[in-house]
């Protein structure tokens, strides 16, 4: 069952320059993918690619002046874009919830970790102060936080990364949410805390069946925890299909670039890199983003490229790909 469609999604920046002048970064350009629940979805890109973007864009969390230009978010449905703004906000953190980078940071530095999660608890479900407590202690207990009844008491202060991490991710699912977006959720952390966050949250959609979105730059991540993956470039997605089709026949030149990149092939014997700078999103070429950068970009490079379906649910958007 297909949890999130976004269709067509454009995000602009749109702002005066010193000498009072219109400008515009077209942040995000027609970014379209699906997730099923029951499904984690890897969004991955180069810093800048428009990843957190895309997610704070599909819950209506911009802040000028970033604008949403067109396109549609449906959840269940439901276009979260077009929705009014009451609704969107008893959507979110209920049946929607968002995992941010800098756990610490995230936590409400003057509340308990108990109190911040009775007080999310009751705000979207209601019920009573010992059941929202109760409830609580058993999320943190199901993320493998030991002795999570006095945990409740502890402050955000007290909390090392990797138990911040986990404390944010019992705060977004204390009302069961079906769509869980995870924006860098291991940032800061050593390797072995990574693990065991990614592992939970595996094992959460697993067992739940609710839809998951990794937000990662690290192709790492998205090989060993995602079943399918989509590859941004400067705002667009360029290729996008389950992950091992992806990884197996990686067809456009940007996703064959930045998996040949990755330490692990590097240490194989692979020499491409991605070279260059990313376009300047204030003036993006016509045609295809990444045709500066591209060693097989040609004259129809200036022409939008069309999306090739290569089977098994595996798209790529170039000139150069054939079916």
């Amino acid at each position: 069952m297909t949890l999130l469609r976004v269709e067509d999604l454009h995000t602009h920046f749109i702002a005066r320059n010193l000498d009072n002048e219109i400008q515009v970064a077209k942040a995000l350009n027609g970014v379209s993918f699906s997730l099923d629940a029951g499904r984690i979805l890897g969004l991955v890109g180069e810093t800048g690619a428009g990843k957190s973007l895309t997610a704070t864009s599909i819950m209506g969390l911009l802040r000028p002046p970033a604008r949403i230009m067109g396109g549609r978010a449906l959840f269940q449905g439901q276009d979260l874009l077009a929705m009014p703004d009451d609704d969107l906000n008893a959507l979110r953190g209920r049946d929607i919830a968002l995992v941010v980078q800098s756990p610490k940071s995230s936590l409400d530095p003057l509340s308990r970790i108990g109190d911040q999660l009775i007080r999310i608890r009751r705000a979207h479900r209601g019920g009573s102060v010992a059941e929202a407590r109760d409830k609580a202690i058993a999320m943190l207990g199901s993320l493998g936080i030991p002795d999570p009844a006095r945990r409740m008491r502890a402050w955000p202060h007290e909390l090392s990364g990797g138990m911040a991490q986990r404390v944010l991710i019992a705060l977004a699912l204390m009302n069961e949410p079906q769509l869980l977006i995870a924006d860098e959720p291991t940032t800061g952390l050593d390797v072995t805390v990574q693990a065991q966050i990614l592992d939970l949250l595996r094992d959460l959609v697993r067992r739940t069946g609710i839809g998951a979105m990794i937000i990662t730059h690290d192709l790492g991540v998205v090989a060993h925890y995602c079943d399918e993956m989509a590859v941004m470039y400067a705002g667009a997605i360029v290729e996008s299909g389950p992950v091992r089709q992806v990884f197996r026949r990686p067809t456009h030149p940007y996703t064959v670039n930045l998996i040949g990149a990755t330490p692990e092939r590097l240490r194989l014997g692979a020499t491409r890199t991605v070279g260059g700078p990313p376009p300047n999103l204030r003036a993006l070429p016509p045609g295809c983003p990444y045709q500066d950068r591209c060693p097989q970009a040609g004259a129809d490079c200036t022409t939008i490229p069309p999306d090739v379906a290569l089977g098994e649910g595996h798209v790529a958007r170039c000139h150069r790909v054939a079916a």
